[in-house]
Parts: C-alpha cells; structure tokens; sequence
C-alpha cells in the first residue's frame, strides 16, 4: 500500500469516526480530497485506492490535469473563481463551490448553456466575517443570490460552502459551522428547495464540522502532506 493510501485510509476511517460520534450515518459525509499543487501521478495513487472527487483551488491547474485524468475522477472547484475565468471553470469542473457574487452566478450560468451542461455550484458564504476571505456576507445578500441561482436554467444550486478561520478555537470552529448549517436550513425552508451539500471542513478542523452537519469535507494536507511553498 502506497503512503498516500495509508493516509486515505486513515481520513476515511477519521470520518467515520466523527460521523458516529455526532450521531450521523458516515456514508452522510462524501470526501473530497484537496488536490491542489500535487502532480497528478499523486492523484492516480489516491484514485486507485479508490478516491474519486478531487478538488483544486485554480483553474490553471484544472487545465493541465483535467486532460491527464482517468475515466471516473471528478473535479470540484474549491478556490476563488474571477468571473472572467467562468467558462473555463464551467468546462472543467463538476462542481463549482466557490460562487460568491450575481457577476460570477451569472457568467456560469451563460458559460454552461453555450455548453449545453447544468453546472453544479455551492455559494461560497463568509460565515466568519473575516475581511481577508471571499464569499457572501449576511443573511440579505445570501437570499438574493439564491433567488437568482433557483431562477437560472443553467445552473443547479445544491448547497453552501465556508471556510473558519485557520487554528480557530474549537467554540468558534462551531460556531461558524454551525451558522452555515443555519443559513441553508432558513434558505430551504424560505424557498421550499432541498439543498442538501454543507461543504465545511478540512485537515485540521473537519470532526467540528461533520458535527454540525458537513455533507462534503475538502481534506488535502491529511492525504498527500505538506505543500511546497509556491
């Protein structure tokens, strides 16, 4: 067994733990393994140990292992998305969870009909109110995206994703995903829609976040190690 598939190994065991601490069904909690910065020989091991979802933060990197992917790997999307990269991003990704802004949901939403798809998306929403992240800020401007993105015939909006703020204490940990967790029930009770992905938590914080609800973990560091500095 290759190291990176002890790591998987160890990860999914991780959440599964998590899930019936919190009283959840593990198969609740799908793993989406944080690929970004890593070769793509790292993601062939991964995949054959039987992880399939991956996640990049940019485009560029979608670009180049896209094209050298295997039959079943799927791609998410995670980091930051400039409009003006919408249909790049539209023609690689799976799902993109990182839509914050009616500029970027719409230029999906044109990317994906001149590509005949129905583009997947979460809205990316800045729980914590930290300046230095991206995402939505406060209940009002969340509905009013989500109005639109249920109007759109292009895109299927299936959730929310935030990030908490790095070495948090794990009171604020759940608090910020706890508040994600409300923002989607008062959005699906509002618009009587089913928006069932929470994706939340990564290597250092997910057990807080399955806690209070993750459906979509994004784990990197946990599988493939340390990342070069760039």
């Amino acid at each position: 067994m290759s190291v990176i598939a002890e790591h998987l190994a160890r990860v999914k065991q991780q959440i599964e733990e998590a899930a019936r601490t919190a009283g959840r069904n593990p198969e609740t909690v799908k793993l989406l393994a944080v690929s970004k910065t890593f070769p793509i020989e790292d993601i062939r091991e991964a995949f054959a140990a039987g992880q399939c979802a991956f996640g990049e933060n940019r485009v560029q990197e979608l670009e180049t292992k896209v094209p050298a992917a295997l039959p079943g790997m799927i791609w998410h999307l995670i980091g930051h998305l400039q409009s003006n990269k919408a249909e790049k991003a539209v023609a690689l990704a799976d799902c993109i969870h990182s839509v914050d802004s009616i500029k970027l949901l719409n230029k999906i939403d044109a990317a994906a009909e001149k590509n005949d798809k129905i583009q997947k998306i979460l809205l990316e929403v800045n729980v914590s109110g930290e300046e230095s992240k991206f995402g939505i800020f406060g209940y009002d401007s969340l509905r009013e995206i989500t109005e639109l993105a249920l109007s759109l015939h292009h895109v299927k909006m299936l959730g929310l994703m935030t990030m908490a703020p790095l070495g948090a204490e794990k009171a604020v940990l759940h608090k910020t995903f706890a508040g994600l967790r409300e923002f989607r029930d008062r959005l699906a009770r509002e618009f009587d829609v089913p928006l069932p992905e929470l994706s939340m938590g990564m290597s250092q914080d997910f057990p807080a976040a399955i806690e209070e609800g993750a459906t979509i973990v994004r784990i990197g560091t946990a599988i493939f190690g340390g990342r070069p500095r760039l």
